[in-house]
């Protein structure tokens, strides 16, 4: 059994005699002074064309369900036709559509390691995070931020007319990046109240009751969505249903795949595995799940019964399948589709990741890994179970 709470190493001082937790406050004071600046000096370079295109911009279209958003003088404009986006595109004022750019996924990115190492203060203070149970309670938080996620397509495919479940700003909550930090806000919650239960004796470890949260939060999200979808949109969205198949397929051939790679990595380079253990296996199951529905959603969704048609939203997903048609003979793609090298390029990219988290890691930083496997782990099965969950529900 787990013990309430888990020994604490000393915060590490920076040179300018800070600990971890102040120099990352004072770095983020700093970041947002920064850009306050910034937009007072010269507000259309930082803020136009910078925060609100790259970043806002995004959100606030996909927020409004507009095929993309104008930044015009007097603020942004919505716009709802493709033609009219394209033109736009070409003037001189900045559009955004809804989705990613390398721009922004770097910067999310790089928002993502710094809020990792806040995080890991922030643990250092709980006490907890040293053990791999941290890692096993968090993986129902994944499947709860796909699910959420999915909550905010049905609130998209709601006919215009009808009052919307979650309406703009509030939406923006469950919308793509600002959804992470919405998710790591109620799992941060649940993570708290757990180790406040066990340090209290009300609960014996806090890991159980943070993982049967966390599933409990699945259970409701997904109970929620099959009951808007079969009594709101069913009938008046096309397409909107229960397609049971998308699922058991999804997660049926990425438990397969992962096992198998997992499986043959333990047998013929066992020093792969041997840092994270069965840590291991499950990320390579999270980035199979974001794969396998990848592939299914763009190549055989018809070919499963689900009567939706959906493309790819990433820059790289759009990069790799671009590829594949460019080099790939027509007869091959009709035969095995063209998103298949995405699900390849996850199943290497995670292994090699899990490759990197030897021993000496968990030794000497155990919250660092456990935070980092975490993380790698959330941009492989958050996006794959919003991308499963979407297409079971038709929407």
């Amino acid at each position: 059994m787990s013990s309430p709470t888990e020994s604490s190493s000393s915060p590490i001082p920076n040179p300018f005699g800070w600990d971890r937790g102040q120099a990352w406050l004072a770095t983020a004071a700093a970041v947002v002074a920064a850009f306050a600046l910034g937009y007072l000096v010269a507000p259309e370079l930082v803020w136009d064309r910078f925060l609100w295109h790259y970043f806002w911009g995004p959100v606030f279209a996909d927020a409004n369900n507009a095929v993309c958003a104008v930044m015009q003088p007097g603020g942004p404009e919505l716009v709802y036709s493709q033609a009219q986006c394209a033109a736009a595109d070409s003037g001189a004022r900045p559009v955004a559509e809804p989705g990613y750019t390398v721009v922004s996924e770097i910067g999310y990115a790089l928002t993502l390691i710094f809020f990792l190492v806040g995080l890991l203060d922030l643990l250092e203070r709980l006490e907890v995070g040293r053990t791999k149970t941290l890692f096993y309670a968090l993986v129902p938080f994944m499947f709860f931020g796909g699910a959420l996620r999915v909550v905010e397509d049905a609130n998209d495919a709601i006919p215009q007319g009808v009052d919307a479940v979650l309406a703009y700003p509030w939406n923006t909550l469950i919308i793509s990046p600002i959804i992470y930090f919405t998710v790591f806000g109620v799992t941060l919650a649940a993570l708290t109240a757990a180790v406040v239960a066990a340090r209290r004796g009300t609960v014996e470890s806090y890991d159980r009751p943070l993982f049967a949260f966390g599933w409990l939060s699945v259970v409701v999200t997904v109970g929620f969505l099959a009951y808007f979808v079969l009594t709101e949109l069913a009938g008046t969205v096309e397409g909107a249903g229960f397609y049971p198949q998308m699922t058991g397929l999804t997660l049926g051939i990425a438990a397969v795949l992962a096992y198998a790679v997992y499986r043959g990595v333990d047998r013929y380079k066992p020093e792969i595995n041997e840092g994270t253990g069965l840590i291991g296996l499950v990320v390579l199951f999270g980035h199979a799940v974001d794969g396998v529905a990848n592939v299914i959603a763009a190549d055989w969704i018809g070919a499963i019964g689900v009567p939706v048609r959906y493309g790819a939203k990433h820059p790289v997903n759009r990069f790799i399948i671009d590829a594949t048609q460019a080099v790939q003979p027509a007869w091959l793609s009709e035969l095995v589709g063209t998103s298949w090298p995405f699900l390849v390029v996850k199943l290497v990219a995670a292994t090699a990741v899990v490759w990197v988290f030897d021993e000496t890691i968990f030794e000497e930083e155990p919250r660092y890994a456990i935070l980092l496997l975490v993380a790698i782990l959330a941009v492989g099965l958050g996006p794959g179970s919003r991308d499963m969950l979407r297409a079971t529900f038709g929407i």
